[in-house]
């Protein structure tokens, strides 16, 4: 798994189960510096809009970020929202990945249950959408 998609992942995982596994990574004893304390501001939205693909900016959202370092290995996050533990929970399970240490199977394990929530998440969603689809033929 790639660092971004980890950070993707850990975006969207619950923020108890973030806060639960970053404790047993601090419970490890490895020396943690917070390198940038959570800050909340708002970050600039860009979508591509589907037919034509041109990109335009749709808002601004909110959103928490946070870095640190563990153990010499700097661990980065951002979440949206508010959620200023549940960031730097984040942060710290980046960098015990990143480092490679006793919990970065753990922190694997949790992104691929995000990955699968998830997935079953849009599976549901265009399982919904699907009877509303209109199919249109081209007469020649």
């Amino acid at each position: 798994m790639s660092a971004e998609q980890r950070c993707e992942l850990l975006a969207l995982a619950e923020s108890a189960e973030l806060c639960e596994l970053a404790d047993a990574c601090l419970a490890g004893g490895a020396p943690v510096r917070v390198l940038v304390g959570p800050e909340v501001g708002c970050v600039s939205t860009q979508v591509r809009e589907p037919v034509a693909g041109h990109r335009f900016l749709l808002g601004d959202v909110l959103a928490c970020r946070a870095e640190v370092d563990l153990a010499g290995e700097r661990g980065w996050a951002m979440r949206l929202g508010e959620d200023r533990a549940a960031v730097l929970a984040a942060a710290l399970l980046d960098a015990e990945a990143r480092g490679g240490g006793p919990m970065a199977e753990r922190v694997a394990a949790l992104c691929q249950r995000v990955a699968d929530r998830e997935a079953e998440r849009s599976d549901r969603e265009w399982a919904q959408l699907a009877p509303t689809v209109v199919e249109f033929e081209e007469l020649s």
